[in-house]
């Protein structure tokens, strides 16, 4: 029997205390494949109470009985992993070999990471007479994205159960179907009855309701800076923790002694990866001015090369986009560019050739892009790439640091020494240097309006922790 129209409060399936549903739409048919309920005020505060209830018990387990736990939760998700990436690739349109080999693998690696760290984590330390100890924050309140969704679900929830909090989850409500298999997960590994809860529903309701809430302790929200701004508002009155990543304009520089091939291609598959559908993707390319030409020819061959299709096809590189209105957006992105005089080397507007249903968008690649263009500036969250010419590295620097973000930047150069010297000035959360992947252990998180805090790691762990300092525990 199907959970998607119940949600999962205080260990059990229960419906909707008003119902209200909405279709889940395969956005390579354009066609309803799932229904899924909106929650409500009232659903979330049930299950406020329920992770308020939990926490008494929950936050005094040990270390030992933690790692079971998570232990438990990977092998149960490894149980699910297939059902998990079949539905990441139906609801949010990642091809199917990405949904398996990238989207649903991540669950896998912010769990396995999680066990490790909590094994040798610190939670207190003497200070002369001083205890310094790390205790649980409370109740967490987690709101989560689509593009990334199982992703960010386990990063926040791996953390949060080892630090000994309990919480409530309000997915994305464009791509819920991978959080209700993971709460059916949670449920088979035994997570205690309302450690974990799941409201399905829209931000301006069950996530304004969440972050609103007198009883939670901390909010942790991944998305678009605009709903950040809304959710730290909506916060601010119980003065809770907030912890946000945010949206990302990344810029990636290459230098002149890059191997220019091997850096710009190599870029091009990272940035329209997931179909350009990625916070930190690296939208931005920066080149020398006297290798543009060349740079923007290996753009477009390596743009021309990707295919574009069905998700349910091994040999699909990039599905469509998620829904009708992030393809508006982009189409509109696209039209401002061409508005605006950068030059379309390829790509463009409207759908690639053959496609024509589906929320499918052409590969596009701009050159002689300015910074000060739309392009340049905001968040396409698309297969759209902007090649900016620079005449020498401080510029490139400049014109990298001149956005409103800082998730992450990327740098390509025959030499480290040169990558990190450029790294050291790029203000950002995390610079890849030469294609470097992404890696669970080291913190993630923005400068400026990308956010704040930390994910991933001992980083991640240490945002759902307070500091308590106990003064003369040992005598004078």
């Amino acid at each position: 029997m199907s959970n998607n129209l119940n949600f999962y409060i205080d260990g059990a399936w229960v419906a909707p205390a008003v119902p209200k549903s909405i279709d889940v739409i395969n956005p390579a048919t354009e066609e309803p494949c799932a229904q899924i309920s909106l929650g409500s005020a009232k659903d979330v505060d049930r299950a406020v109470a329920a992770a308020k209830a939990a926490f008494a018990t929950y936050s005094r387990t040990t270390r030992e009985e933690r790692v079971a736990l998570l232990e438990a939760i990977l092998a149960a998700y490894k149980k699910r992993y297939d059902d998990i990436a079949k539905a990441i690739s139906m609801e949010m349109g990642a091809p199917v070999t990405l949904a398996t080999k990238a989207q649903a693998a991540t669950g896998i690696g912010h769990l396995n990471q999680m066990i490790k760290v909590l094994k040798s984590f610190e939670f207190e330390e003497m200070r002369g007479t001083t205890l310094l100890a790390k205790e649980p924050i409370g109740v967490c309140g987690f709101i989560t994205p689509w593009n990334w969704p199982i992703n960010q679900i386990t990063a926040k929830v791996a953390p949060a159960l080892a630090a000994g909090c309990t919480m409530v989850l309000k997915p994305s409500e464009i791509a819920p179907l991978n959080a209700i298999l993971f709460a059916e997960v949670m449920h088979d590994a035994g997570v205690p009855k309302g450690v974990f809860n799941l409201v399905n529903g829209d931000g301006p309701t069950v996530g304004q309701a969440i972050a609103s809430h007198p009883d939670v302790d901390m909010v942790s929200f991944t998305g678009s800076t605009r709903a950040g701004v809304l959710v730290a508002k909506a916060a601010a009155d119980t003065v809770k923790r907030v912890h946000q990543e945010l949206g990302g304009k990344s810029a990636n520089i290459v230098l002149p002694d890059a191997d220019l091939d091997k850096a710009v291609g190599r870029s091009v598959v990272s940035m329209m990866g997931n179909s350009g559908q990625s916070c930190n993707a690296p939208t931005r390319m920066f080149v020398q001015a006297a290798q543009h030409d060349r740079a923007v020819a290996i753009a477009k061959a390596a743009a021309e090369k990707l295919k574009v299709g069905d998700p349910t096809s091994p040999e699909t590189g990039l599905g469509p986009v998620v829904s009708e209105t992030q393809y508006n957006k982009i189409q509109r992105l696209i039209e401002a560019g061409i508005a605006e005089g950068a030059t379309l080397v390829t790509g463009g507007p409207g759908r690639p050739d053959g496609l024509n249903r589906g929320y499918y968008v052409r590969p596009t690649v701009f050159a002689n892009v300015r910074n000060d263009m739309t392009i340049a500036r905001e968040e396409i969250f698309g297969p759209v790439l902007s090649i900016l010419p620079y005449e020498t590295e401080a510029q490139a620097i400049a014109m990298a640091n001149d956005t409103p973000y800082g998730l992450s930047a990327y740098v390509q150069s025959g030499s480290i020494e040169n990558a990190r010297r450029v790294a050291a000035q790029m203000r950002a959360g995390n610079v890849h240097l030469n294609g470097a992947p992404m890696d669970t252990s080291a913190p993630f998180g923005g400068y400026k309006q990308s956010g704040n805090g930390r994910e991933f790691g001992e980083f991640g762990l240490d945002e759902f922790l307070e500091l308590k300092a106990v003064l003369g525990v040992q005598a004078a």
